[in-house]
């Protein structure tokens, strides 16, 4: 069984994707530092909370960095916010983020409904580990109000329409990130919960 970390930045319910993760076989613990010393095959980011406090959260309550906690070969899964706090700023606040991915966050349109909130299909890219078996224009659940702008598209190995296209799953290296709540998402999610677990056992 993996060994898996969810971080909480205390800003919300984080029970429906530790249930997620249980029923795709992980072994769950929630932290809210990077100090433990158990050894964990994954960390998940969840998408509970705003940009700043989480940010926050992440820098000032650890002796340990995040890069320090997962060194090369924890993968990490960002899941919304968890996502966008890859990139190194987000209109959501001002502090710094985490600039694992170069590019921005953004505000959805103002012309559009805000928050994205429901389901919308993915539009599929490039081949990703974290999608292997997902089919093209499969549906998944939204709950966001900003977007990601990655400066490199070749991160983007999904995006979805919504009157402006959005950038929906993330990969770079050990790094995956998902817009929309795979935890949320039925099956479709489940396959892609159960592919970032079998990166984890690698």
């Amino acid at each position: 069984m993996v060994k898996v970390a969810i971080f909480d930045y205390g800003a919300g319910n984080i029970l429906s994707l530790k249930i997620s993760l249980e029923k795709n076989g992980a072994d769950v613990d929630v932290i809210r530092d990077f100090d433990k010393t158990d050894n964990y095959s994954g960390l998940v980011l969840p998408g509970v909370g705003n940009f700043d406090p989480a940010i926050r959260s992440i820098r000032d309550y650890s002796k340990k960095t995040l890069s320090e906690f997962v060194g090369n070969q924890i993968p990490v899964l960002g899941i919304c916010l968890g996502m966008e706090m890859f990139f190194e700023k987000s209109e959501e606040g001002k502090e710094a983020g985490l600039g694992i991915l170069d590019g921005e966050v953004v505000l959805l349109p103002k012309t559009l409904k805000i928050p994205h909130m429901g389901w919308n299909n993915l539009r599929i890219k490039k081949p990703s580990k974290i999608l292997e078996g997902v089919k093209d224009d499969s549906w998944v659940y939204f709950v966001h109000s900003y977007r990601t702008k990655p400066k490199n598209d070749d991160v983007t190995v999904a995006d979805c329409d919504y009157g402006i296209t959005v950038p929906a799953v993330l990969e770079k290296d050990i790094f995956f990130g998902t817009q929309f709540h795979p935890e949320k998402s039925s099956k479709v999610g489940s396959v892609m919960i159960s592919n970032f677990l079998r990166e984890c056992k690698k």
